[in-house]
């Protein structure tokens, strides 16, 4: 899999990827992560990549041609299945999108910043619109930091446990539920006898309860027409 991100403040995005799981993903040759300086593609004196709102209004807005510019060479080198867009205005991000975008081969991500980006490269060039929550950042480059975790994790050889993406939050509409380590006993605080059985049907049976009991207390909403209660 191929991602690659275009953004105002490339340097914001070299800690994230260059640490934990995503770097043992660009190591192992499982995912590609490009980040592209879009004042690169500046086509001004000044490396100028934002200029003043049509109408008036505060803030600065990413202009059209350096997003085309840069846009346009990837795509002349390559398919892609998605340009996203992170805004605060698209689509809340959840985990059945990253399950559909880890499937995929070729993604761009375009990091909004100031005010956003001029209306024309949404309308031209953006296939889909991502949001990760109800608030507004400083720059997009966070958000797709977050949403490139989100998928990376999910391909098949990043995580030493394969099943361990599949038992995560919400892959199920439900939590995951309480998991407990060594010490059994602490301070006489206990772990589950349940756990400590070896049973395994026993086991997933607690799991899968406690997982239904955890969603019920603190996310009721993803119940809503789960089959899961039935």
């Amino acid at each position: 899999m191929r991602i690659d991100i275009i953004t105002a403040l490339p340097k914001i995005l070299q800690g994230p990827f260059d640490q934990s799981i995503l770097k043992i993903a660009n190591d192992k040759g499982l995912v590609e992560v490009h980040i592209h300086d879009l004042r690169e593609y500046a086509n001004n004196k000044h490396n100028s990549i934002d200029d003043y709102a049509y109408g008036g209004g505060a803030g600065m807005v990413l202009t059209i041609e350096p997003i085309d510019l840069c846009i346009s060479k990837l795509k002349s080198e390559r398919d892609y299945d998605e340009v996203i867009y992170m805004t605060p205005d698209g689509e809340k991000l959840n985990q059945n999108i990253s399950n559909g975008l880890s499937l995929v081969e070729n993604i761009i991500i375009l990091c909004g910043h100031y005010k956003g980006v001029d209306e024309r490269v949404r309308e031209q060039f953006i296939t889909r619109e991502i949001s990760i929550g109800d608030y507004v950042l400083s720059g997009g480059e966070l958000a797709a930091a977050v949403l490139a975790d989100s998928i990376i994790r999910l391909i098949p050889g990043v995580l030493n446990d394969e099943t361990s993406a599949l038992t995560d939050s919400f892959q199920d509409n439900l939590l995951a539920p309480p998991v407990y380590s060594r010490p059994a006993k602490y301070k006489g605080w206990k772990v589950p006898d349940v756990l400590l059985s070896g049973h395994e049907k026993n086991i997933e049976t607690w799991r899968f309860e406690k997982s239904l009991e955890r969603t019920r207390l603190r996310r009721p909403d993803l119940l809503d027409g789960n089959d899961a209660e039935k």
